[in-house]
């Protein structure tokens, strides 16, 4: 089994001396560094950049820079797929992410995670396990998503969490660990005013 094999069957994985993995993150590094550097106003190249270090994209998509990824290959996004400034994805495993999804700045979404045994983290191994985020979720700024989350439709990260088990659809959380804090209901369509 390689070591590509070991870390998408949930195993521990030699992620730094493996060189096939070295390789794919270095290659996915300097396609962000060059998506990085383009003026804001250069929209086509970013796009094309963005199709060269990204595994799926369903629909149109705006990525702020920075952004940072392992691989690429392993994010999948959905249509109208939105990202603030600084969004870090260590796609060790698959990140999935539904249509209308909304990312506020500073966002880290971390498949990896290191072994807890000094001696096998000493040696590189660490796990990699995947995170899904639904449709049209609004995950807020300074968010830390961690290996192995679901989070459902329709809901609401606030600013500041650590995401460290599932969260269901329809529900405002918030908090270190996250919490759901209640149910998103019809009444919250009418807590901003309109322009009639």
């Amino acid at each position: 089994m390689t070591e590509w094999e070991k870390a998408q069957a949930g195993y521990l994985y030699d992620a730094n001396y493996d060189e096939e993995i070295v390789k794919a993150r270095i290659k996915c590094a300097d396609l962000c560094y060059e998506f990085n550097n383009l003026r804001p106003s250069d929209s086509i190249r970013q796009k094309e950049l963005l199709h060269k270090i990204l595994g799926e994209i369903r629909g149109d998509l705006v990525v702020t820079a920075p952004f940072y990824c392992d691989y690429g290959f392993h994010i999948s996004v959905g249509n109208n797929f939105y990202t603030n400034h600084n969004c870090m994805i260590l796609d060790g495993a698959k990140v999935t992410f539904g249509d209308n999804v909304f990312i506020a700045p500073n966002c880290v979404f971390s498949t990896a995670g290191h072994a807890i045994d000094p001696e096998q983290r000493a040696e590189g191994l660490e796990i990699a396990l995947p995170i899904k985020v639904g449709n049209d979720v609004w995950i807020g700024a300074n968010v830390s998503v961690l290996p192995g989350v679901t989070i459902g439709d329709r809901t609401i990260i606030g600013a500041g969490s650590v995401v460290n088990r599932d969260i269901p659809s329809d529900v405002i959380a918030v908090g270190n660990p996250c919490r759901v804090v209640r149910k998103i209901t019809e009444a919250d369509r009418h807590r901003y005013p309109t322009a009639e």
